[in-house]
């Protein structure tokens, strides 16, 4: 049996692949997220800081450029687009270039205050120092506690001391935890209390 295309068949071809054609090009497109510019070692997109806060921690990230050549921004956004902050923040460290060339030693600290996300990212040569676990412990007992009271530039401030910190390989982390791990301490001592008391009473019925 013949498999060659006869005029209607090359015809009825040609029209399926124009269509697969037009619907692949109807498909939505994921575009990059609109990013802001680089302005300053602080950019303060989501409006949180006074001018003398933003010149304040300027000079403190310019400072800390000029001893340890660490590069550190820290940029509050109004909005994440709809994206998570850890792929936003990947995507915005490599559109910014922060860190020396050669040695990746720089790190964002990314504030969305309407999503309620705070992420620090780093580059690679920084990657050591400020692991995830030692970030975690900065967001969740510097930064958090600050911004439940409103305080933005000391949530900041307090976060940029222990990052420093962290690179030279000073930082600990609060005795005991701070408020959130007490409170999850506090939640899992419940539990396992909770636990506790069923096993015993099953024991005794």
């Amino acid at each position: 049996m013949s498999t060659a295309l006869t005029p209607n068949r090359l015809g009825a071809a040609l029209r399926l692949g124009a269509l697969l054609m037009l619907a692949a090009l109807a498909l939505p497109v994921s575009a990059a997220p609109d990013f802001p510019a680089l302005t300053g070692r602080v950019v303060d997109n989501a409006e949180l800081l006074s001018p003398a806060q933003e010149q304040a921690l300027t000079e403190r990230l310019a400072a800390e450029e000029q001893q340890s050549s660490n590069q550190i921004v820290v940029v509050t956004l109004a909005d994440l687009q709809g994206y998570d902050i850890a792929d936003y923040g990947v995507r915005l460290g490599r559109e910014w270039g922060i860190g020396q060339e050669g040695t990746d030693n720089g790190a964002l600290l990314l504030i969305a205050p309407n999503e309620r996300k705070v992420r620090i990212e780093v580059g690679y040569g920084l990657e050591g120092a400020l692991t995830d676990a030692t970030s975690s412990s900065i967001i969740r007992n510097d930064i958090q506690p600050a911004f439940r009271q409103g305080d933005f530039a000391g949530g900041i401030n307090a976060a940029l001391t222990s990052i420093f910190a962290a690179i030279q390989g000073e930082y600990q982390a609060p005795a005991g935890g701070g408020d959130a791990d007490r409170k999850e301490a506090s939640s899992l001592q419940a539990l396992l209390y909770l636990i506790g008391l069923v096993v015993f009473t099953f024991f005794l019925s």
